[in-house]
């Protein structure tokens, strides 16, 4: 695959084909299974913002805002944001009440450009509406009026819903409402439930970004490390079928993870793909990843394995 930059839907930002994840470069040990200290963490930021990949994707719900603190200290230490950079981070739901309304958004984008030290994000998600109702977050003042409202406002330069389940995130798409999608853990090597979601987000205009394509790290590391899929435990058919895409990359010389990163990457509708990253060298190593040779019969064989497998094998639609 060739590294070009390529237009986000119609927001006018330019975007490499992969983006740093920042949750891992947090710690969020519960979801990734290991801590990652602040110096690591910080260490990793700045590899982001220096390196080769032009963007990176946090939340204020990741580690409690920590990722934020941590990315935004790296931005200190650089002088501010590269012109050429994507920042992207979200606003949720507060994580000890639950509160998804209108005012809760506008207390999370003030703690995250506190915690960033920036003025204005060039990308905002509503992120995991799936923790309130379409009608609660579509009302007047509530959470998709804030999040529009910061985009008139010119603190988010434009604006994303992210989540799972692709029946409650289509209704947001289908609004009109959102600039980009970003859809995560629905549509991988062994997962394609997205797929319509994607085209629905593609025919409004609106910019696709992919994450947690990794399925969690079992299609980095293989089924022989791990026996989670999407944080959970896969049942065995799933694994019998990530064995063999394994065997079909170790046939053809390519490692299992470069083949998960370029099925996301290669589709022409997704504009970059999110990889998590919690060590400086990752970087490299994911470019290296994305930019190595690999055949169309390899993932034309990898959808004949996944067209036998049950619709809902892969876990929540």
């Amino acid at each position: 695959m060739e590294w070009n930059l390529r237009a986000l839907g119609g927001t006018g930002l330019q975007i490499t084909p992969l983006t740093v994840g920042g949750a891992p470069l947090g710690s969020m040990p519960k979801n990734f299974g290991y801590d990652v200290a602040e110096e690591q963490g910080i260490a990793t930021a700045l590899a982001a913002l220096t390196g080769p990949i032009r963007s990176i994707d946090t939340s204020c719900a990741y580690s409690d805002g920590e990722s934020e603190r941590r990315i935004g200290k790296a931005i200190a230490q650089i002088g501010g944001v590269p012109d050429d950079f994507v920042l992207a981070t979200k606003v949720t739901r507060d994580l000890t009440t639950g509160d998804f309304s209108g005012a809760q958004m506008r207390r999370a984008i003030e703690g995250s450009l506190e915690r960033l030290g920036v003025d204005r994000v060039p990308l905002l998600y509503l992120h995991d509406p799936e923790n309130t109702t379409f009608s609660e977050a579509t009302a007047p003042g509530g959470a998709v009026e804030v999040v529009r409202a910061l985009k008139d406002e010119g603190i988010a330069g434009a604006i994303g819903v992210a989540g799972g389940d692709t029946t409650i995130i289509t209704e947001y798409v289908e609004t009109g409402f959102f600039d980009v999608l970003l859809t995560h853990n629905r549509f991988t090597l062994v997962n394609r439930r997205a797929d319509r979601m994607i085209d629905t987000a593609v025919e409004r205009g609106m910019g696709v970004v992919n994450a947690a394509v990794l399925g969690g790290g079992i299609l980095a590391t293989g089924a022989g490390s791990s026996s989670r899929y999407g944080y959970r435990e896969a049942p065995e058919e799933l694994l019998a079928a990530i064995r063999r895409i394994e065997q079909l990359c170790a046939d053809a010389d390519v490692t299992l993870a470069a083949a998960a990163l370029q099925f996301s990457a290669r589709d022409p509708r997704i504009a970059t793909t999110i990889v998590g990253v919690s060590r400086p060298e990752r970087i490299d190593e994911s470019v290296a990843a994305i930019t190595q040779d690999i055949s169309d019969e390899l993932f034309a064989e990898v959808d004949r394995i996944v067209a036998d497998l049950p619709a809902d094998l892969a876990g929540p639609r």
